[in-house]
């Protein structure tokens, strides 16, 4: 509304302007003053003491040519502005069913000040709607862990904005592409494809390029993105991982209709001095017209690019000046800009809000005015948020929003464009289709069915298999009350940890600061870190051990919970324990004795003898043994205590150790979510596929005090939450009769029994 308002004024502004210019020229040549009834000349020539009263003939024949000129130009303006006034009804009415004004809730002074400067000034009005469904398309290259996590936020900003179906052709390295391919698949947005490529594939193309700059040798690839990405496409977006959108992306596809002859690439001028080359004494940096242009927002015509030999040109170039400069220092950025100094004609230059680069001592400031002129903000210093400028506080709360912007808002239907047939998205749909919304219970049945946004591998994370085949991985959940347990358990536990995190968006950047400042979490890199996003009313306890589980990749797993500590040596313990008990070649569930104390300090015990003293003195008490002992009752603690060997126990009904098993182990089942038989569920299954189940006698691990969670509260106090538990039970209990027949029947016996 507030561009159409605008946009009338401008209109009006411009008509009475047309009206009245012509009509006060004639005036002032032909009416003008009078002087004792005569008519007197309004010409400058006036001004002298001696000149005429009238002008010259040829003076005057001059002046009416002149008058024509400008008249004709006035006829042509108004036929162009009466074509846009009976254009004017569609944007008015919407017309939004087709398309939308690029021209809306933009700075229009700015914007008409940049395209002059950028060398527009002769195109006039408007630029050219996009049409509502025109698929935008955006290439990013991404590597590595960090990496991963912006392109999150580069993306939630364009999600947040867009109003028009994405195409992201992300080239990317394995670790990437695992956490990125997760994440979207779990996202679901609509209107959403995404499409890899393998950036590892493309490091012979440009790794005999010598390059100083911190992004390596993925910094370089942009320049291979004709040959990269599909001969159909066209025109495309280019932009880098620490690139935050302020406007809807459209505008700026909205740009590669003003592109004239042979401009091929859309580029914002570099706002800082680097390729004028006076930042030090000395300083050489690689050939570039004027300031040069910065490369972190690019348009580029892939279509006319591969027709003038792209591949062929950029190849050269660099060649010929690594002879001299030896090496880049601004990555792509510098071949770029060498290219374009031999052929400024490629270049569309942008207005630079299309690129507003925070690094220190740039002119960013000149590219806005008022907040309504920012559409791109460019990260490119390598100190990120803790660039110096006037508005970076500004600028950083701005960036920190879509950080903690909750990714699920942005599952955003657009209406009117159909959508590609997704499988995932149509079997949830049926699934959710056969569930009875009258149900009672039908909220935790929902729950089994609910995609959860996943972001894997949150933190850099490295693993080096052992050779022997015996590595252990700990397994375990946990949500934000349960942080401070992390620094515990990597001190008590050395092997690697796959932890699944069940945050929101705002939480999983607290929890980034939390690891980034502890020294311990710091120093382990063996620890992976999967976030599975808060979505619905249940904690989703066994959707998050099988996260953890499924990313495992060690040979076996130690099942544990967030908040037990495991003794110290444990993890050397487990290692030999697998190859004396033979578990790579038998089902084995090796157990865990469990424990628990009521002290928040406690002197953790270094040995089964001093355990066992904590014990008799009443320090420390086998776990929950006064509240549900059925739960580790048949682990035997009266044996446990004495034990030197190895000893098998029978499964009983409600039995939850925790244990060692191999890493092809089922999974938990989904159906049980809070408070209640997860576990158990688990146990009884591994029981039915006939795992043996053993406790090994001078393992132990302690379960630390906490307040109780939300989960068993609601259980305790909720009456239909147990009936649904209840029901869920049985449930379960039958799933288990179907699959395991007569084998099964004991459990349902057995619960009978208690």
């Amino acid at each position: 509304m507030l561009g159409f308002c605008r946009g009338r004024r401008k209109f009006l502004l411009a008509s009475l302007t047309l009206l009245f210019v012509p009509a006060i020229t004639w005036i002032y040549l032909f009416t003008g003053n009078f002087d004792n009834g005569k008519t007197v000349s309004l010409s400058p020539l006036d001004a002298q003491p001696h000149s005429p009263r009238y002008l010259a003939p040829s003076q005057r024949e001059s002046l009416e040519v002149r008058v024509r000129e400008v008249e004709e130009e006035n006829r042509l303006l108004r036929k162009q502005l009466s074509l846009a006034q009976g254009r004017g009804p569609s944007h008015r009415h919407g017309n939004r069913s087709k398309t939308y004004s690029m021209e809306e809730g933009t700075g229009d002074s700015e914007s008409l000040r940049a395209g002059i400067v950028a060398g527009n000034s002769s195109e006039c009005g408007q630029l050219p709607a996009v049409e509502k469904c025109e698929t935008i398309h955006v290439a990013i290259v991404c590597a590595g862990y960090n990496a991963s996590r912006d392109v999150v936020t580069l993306v939630k900003s364009v999600l947040f904005h867009r109003r028009n179906p994405l195409h992201f052709h992300l080239i990317a390295d394995t670790i990437a592409k695992q956490i990125l391919a997760t994440l979207f698949q779990t996202w679901m947005v609509p209107a959403v494809r995404v499409d890899f490529y393998d950036a590892d594939e493309l490091k012979s193309e440009v790794s005999w390029i010598p390059n100083k700059h911190y992004s390596g040798i993925y910094g370089l690839m942009k320049l291979v993105l004709t040959k990269t990405l599909p001969a159909s496409l066209e025109r495309v977006i280019v932009l880098d991982t620490d690139i935050t959108f302020a406007t809807d992306i459209a505008e700026l596809w909205a740009v590669f209709h003003k592109f004239k002859g042979q401009q091929v690439l859309g580029l914002v001028e570099n706002q800082s001095d680097w390729y004028l080359g006076n930042l030090w004494k000395n300083h050489r940096p690689w050939p570039a017209l004027g300031r040069g242009y910065n490369t972190g927002v690019i348009l580029l015509l892939l279509d006319k690019l591969r027709k003038m030999k792209w591949e062929q040109m950029w190849r050269l170039t660099a060649e010929r000046e690594l002879m001299s400069m030896l090496s880049t220092s601004l990555a792509d950025q510098d071949i770029f800009n060498a290219v374009i100094k031999q052929n400024p004609f490629l270049v569309h230059q942008l207005p630079c809000f299309w690129n507003v680069q925070l690094s220190d001592h740039t002119r960013s400031e000149q590219c806005y005015r008022d907040v309504s002129d920012l559409k791109v903000i460019h990260w490119n210093s390598p100190k990120k948020l803790r660039v110096k400028n006037k508005h970076v506080e500004f600028f950083r709360n701005l960036y920190l929003t879509f950080l903690e912007y909750d990714g699920n808002l942005l599952r955003r239907e657009l209406f009117g464009c159909p959508s590609e047939a997704d499988v995932n998205s149509e079997n949830l749909q049926k699934q959710l289709s056969e569930l009875d919304e009258d149900d009672l219970c039908y909220e935790f049945r929902r729950e089994r069915f609910t995609v959860h946004r996943t972001h894997l591998y949150f933190l850099h994370y490295e693993y080096k298999p052992a050779g022997d085949d015996t590595d252990v991985t700990l397994v375990a959940q946990l949500s934000m009350d349960r942080l401070q347990m992390l620094e515990a358990i990597c001190k008590h536990w050395e092997g690697p940890i796959s932890l699944a995190l069940y945050l929101s968006d705002a939480e999983a950047q607290q929890f980034l600061r939390y690891a980034q400042g502890s020294e311990v979490l710091l120093n382990r890199r063996n620890v992976g870190y999967h976030i599975v996003y808060k979505e619905g009313q249940f904690y989703p306890v066994n959707l998050l051990r099988n996260v953890a589980m499924k990313h495992v990749s060690t040979p076996y797993m130690f099942l544990s919970d967030i908040d037990f500590l495991p003794m110290y040596g444990l993890y050397e313990s487990l290692r030999k324990a697998v190859v004396q008990l033979d578990m790579k070649i038998t089902k084995k569930a090796l157990i865990i004795p469990a424990f628990e104390t009521l002290r928040y300090r406690l002197s953790f015990p270094k040995s089964k003898a001093e355990l066992l003293s904590m014990l008799d003195m009443g320090t420390l008490f086998t776990f929950r043994y006064h509240v549900w002992t059925k739960g580790h009752g048949p682990t035997n603690f009266a044996k446990w205590r004495t034990a030197t060997t190895p000893y098998r126990v029978e499964w009983e009904a409600d039995f939850e150790p925790y244990v060692v098993v191999r890493r092809d182990c089922p999974e938990y089942d989904r159906r049980f979510v809070g408070f209640g038989w997860n576990k158990v569920a688990h146990i009884m299954e591994l029981d039915a596929q006939e795992y043996e189940f053993t406790v090994l006698p001078n393992a132990y691990m302690i379960h630390m005090p906490h307040a109780p969670s939300f989960d068993i509260t609601k259980f305790r106090s909720n009456k239909q939450y147990r009936v649904c538990l209840k029901t869920l039970k049985e449930e379960f209990q039958q799933d288990m009769s179907r699959r395991y027949g007569f084998t099964a029947l004991k459990y349902l016996t057995a619960e009978n029994n208690s």
